[in-house]
């Protein structure tokens, strides 16, 4: 029983410094190529918004945040709506963004 619970334990643990493994290496490309519409932290810019006609909704918000970690990675690389694909991101790099995001909520 006990070692059942330090596995789960240990499982755990690694498992959540896994999720933000990345998140540093994130921001970094997330500053070079996201900032300048999403903000810096994510909040959106309204001028960008009002140019393309969209909602930006805020990074942190939780309609951003239920969405899985696929489906922002796939936006990030395919693009959605009149966000384009960001050039020059790998899938790497675009797993580190994704785990920056997650640190906005």
């Amino acid at each position: 029983m006990k070692k059942t619970i330090l596995i789960g334990t240990v499982s755990l643990l690694a498992s959540v410094g896994l999720a933000y493994a990345g998140a540093a290496e994130g921001k970094e490309v997330y500053t070079a190529k996201c900032q300048s519409c999403h903000g810096a932290n994510g909040e959106g810019k309204a001028a960008i918004a009002k140019m393309f006609n969209v909602t930006l909704p805020p990074l942190a918000s939780k309609e951003v945040q239920a969405k899985s970690d696929a489906e922002l990675k796939k936006v990030i690389l395919a693009g959605k709506g009149k966000m384009k694909p960001i050039a020059g991101v790998s899938e790497k790099q675009a797993d580190d963004v994704v785990a920056f995001v997650r640190t906005l909520k």
